[in-house]
């Protein structure tokens, strides 16, 4: 007999809902209206109506928080040794060695799985999106002062020009007034003469470099929903609400990244320069960086765990180092080890000026984030400018250099661990896909972030499917099934409700493993034989 979703957990139904109420009620009809009061490795607990601890195998892990699980004893005893001795959490504007080591750590793990010698300088945040913005923050500051050496280099050849000018060597060619539009009016010999072309060669530049920057990123991509990261978050349900209040993204199909290269001729800037040539002073185009960043994912996570080729990864590299664009690459989901490398772009040669990453960084206690700048790119003033007062702060330093040093004991066992098991769990999928070809579509990702995409079940045969698939909630409601019917956790993808995500720990056991087995089974049963009671829970 299929269970009831609406009396299978106890809820408490407060006076008044005052925290996100709206997407309470949404969670609560669909099955997830429960509250957790243990967790630890890959189970999660609520209490069932007579107090008794009901376990919960969890596949969602924290949308890729927590590589090491719930409240792993060695992260909660570092956390809790801190906080007994007595230390500062917060003493800024003061030496901060936790962070210092966590910055070193990271560019020692970096230095190794891209083969760099070149250091990276640690940024440090406290969530995922501002790790994002922050690297978009630092590379229009560093466009901006490329703009500023170039305006100062035009300067120097106006007073070269100027000289000239004045010492009777050369004057201002009818090409360079008709290129700038000064009238004939204002074309006199000598000084004044060129004082107006200086003027309006400065207003033209004015006007040029005033456009806002172009900032790139991939179809399917998410990075965050702050006000510059949500513009480059393909979905434009989270966007184009706020599209006014930043400057839009181009976005670039991931499998045809050779688009990248036509976005750089059609949109690419130039200012007007002064030469001097013999007795003439003409004017001449240079290049100026209008585009801020390239920025994407490794494996597109809330776009449907899609993976980026090798190929893809070179061509993007190859065209944004011609163009000067600088890449950043978003490691906020898929870091940290999850994919069996540290950087899961380290996996595909995808390298970059910027490197994201937070989620599973906390170890599922702390918040924090860090975006790696390369040493090339670094801009030592963008300290002055941008700050954060929790950013960096002692507990959540010393909460993440623990859980880099638990990454990386025993040789990387950990990274081993999540191969290992991906390997295991990718099979487990590709033989439902075998099994039930009409209902499983693909499997994709690497490592313990895996996707399980399903069918369109929009034309469904049974009202409880198609209803769902057409509301655009199909996902969720396959999520609600599982932990309604088999206590597994987990949920769609953001912008691909078809594709359920699987991230969990590295700390998985077979048992575990051999239960998700069972439960998607029977799902697959389910949507194979159109058994809509089954599926809707009643």
């Amino acid at each position: 007999m299929a269970p009831d979703r609406t009396s299978s957990f106890p809820v408490s139904e407060p006076e008044t809902e005052l925290a996100d109420p709206m997407m309470l009620r949404w969670l609560s009809s669909l099955g997830f209206g429960i509250e957790y009061v243990r967790g630890e490795g890959n189970t999660l607990y609520f209490l069932d109506g007579s107090g008794e601890q009901i376990p919960v195998v969890d596949y969602a892990g924290g949308y890729g928080s927590l590589i090491l699980g719930h409240n792993h004893p060695d992260i909660v005893r570092a956390a809790r040794d801190f906080l007994e001795s007595g230390s500062p959490v917060l003493a800024q504007g003061s030496l901060q060695p936790a962070a210092s080591k966590v910055a070193r750590t990271l560019n020692a793990i970096a230095q190794r799985e891209f083969g760099e010698s070149e250091p990276y300088f640690s940024v440090f945040s406290n969530s995922g999106a501002e790790s994002i913005e922050a690297a978009l923050k630092h590379a229009e500051f560093d466009r901006v002062l490329e703009l500023r050496a170039g305006a100062e280099e035009i300067e120097r050849h106006l007073d070269e020009a100027r000289t000239a000018v004045r010492d009777g060597l050369a004057d201002v060619t009818a090409e360079a007034y008709d290129a700038l539009g000064v009238g004939a009016a204002d074309r006199t010999a000598g000084v004044a003469g060129f004082e107006r072309l200086a003027a309006a060669v400065r207003a033209e530049n004015a006007r040029r470099t005033a456009r806002p920057p172009v900032f790139l990123a991939l179809k399917g991509s998410f990075h965050g929903k702050l006000v510059g990261s949500v513009q480059l978050t393909y979905n434009a349900a989270y966007r184009e609400p706020f599209a006014a209040m930043s400057a839009p993204a181009r976005f670039v199909d991931l499998d045809r990244p050779g688009e990248l290269g036509e976005i750089f001729e059609r949109e690419r800037g130039t200012v007007v320069d002064v030469v001097v040539d013999g007795s003439g002073i003409g004017v001449a185009e240079r290049p100026f960086r209008v585009f801020g960043a390239f920025v994407c994912e490794a494996i597109q996570g809330e776009g449907g765990i899609r993976e980026m080729t090798p190929e893809s990864a070179r061509e993007i590299e190859r065209a944004c180092s011609a163009e000067g664009c600088p890449v950043v690459v978003d490691e906020i989901q898929s870091g940290m080890g999850r994919t069996g490398a540290f950087f899961a772009s380290s996996r595909i040669g995808l390298r970059a000026d910027y490197y994201t990453l937070a989620k599973s960084l906390g170890g599922g206690i702390a918040k924090t984030a860090v975006t790696l700048i390369r040493g090339g790119r670094y801009r030592p003033e963008f300290e002055l400018v941008h700050t954060s007062t929790f950013a960096k702060d002692t507990f959540s330093s010393t909460v993440a250099l623990r859980v880099l040093e638990l990454l990386e004991a025993e040789d990387g066992r950990a990274y081993r661990l999540a191969r290992e098991w991906g390997e295991r769990l990718t099979a487990l999928f590709t033989a439902l896909r075998e099994e039930f070809p009409g209902v499983v579509k693909d499997v994709r990702g690497a490592g313990l972030m895996l996707g399980l995409e399903f069918h369109d079940q929009s034309e469904a045969a049974a009202p409880e499917i198609r209803e769902a698939a057409l509301a655009g909630v199909f996902g969720y409601a396959v999520s609600g099934y599982l932990l309604t019917a088999h206590r597994i956790r987990t949920f769609p993808t953001a912008s691909a409700v078809h594709t359920l995500r699987f991230e969990p720990s590295v700390l998985l056991t077979e048992a575990e493993v051999s239960r998700l087995d069972k439960a998607l089974r029977a799902l697959c049963e389910i949507l194979r034989d159109q058994d809509g009671p089954a599926f809707g829970g009643r």
